[in-house]
């Protein structure tokens, strides 16, 4: 079962996000700011990981460069409310930028495409 870590601050979407990818058939680890989401992906070692961009403490560009030294394999994917972040050239470390709706399917879309296999999904 391939592993996500989503780092998000609101409580209520990390939740929702659990839901929708737990049904989707992934193991979903969640951690409320950058600190926790780095200590977790370093103990985890997920297979791709999801991060908001407004959080207090760290936000999520530094949380990725953070992630980045660690395994610069790993997908991320930058989902954020701010769509004005894409110009930021720090976003462009991420292998996605998603902007946040109320509709999750695009999200799941590309997490499906950095996780299936060729021919899968």
């Amino acid at each position: 079962m391939k592993k996500i870590l989503i780092i998000e601050d609101e409580t209520h979407l990390r939740q929702l996000y659990q839901t929708e990818f737990t049904e989707e058939g992934y193991e979903v680890v969640l951690a409320k700011n950058g600190f926790e989401g780095i200590s977790l992906c370093k103990r985890e070692n997920p297979d791709l990981v999801v991060v908001d961009i407004r959080m207090p403490g760290m936000d999520g560009l530094d949380t990725i460069s953070h992630i980045l030294e660690h395994d610069r394999s790993r997908p991320v994917i930058i989902h954020s409310a701010y769509p004005h972040y894409q110009d930021n050239f720090m976003s462009w470390n991420a292998d996605a930028f998603v902007v946040k709706s109320g509709d999750l399917s695009i999200l799941k879309e590309k997490v499906n495409a950095f996780l299936q296999p060729a021919g899968m999904g």
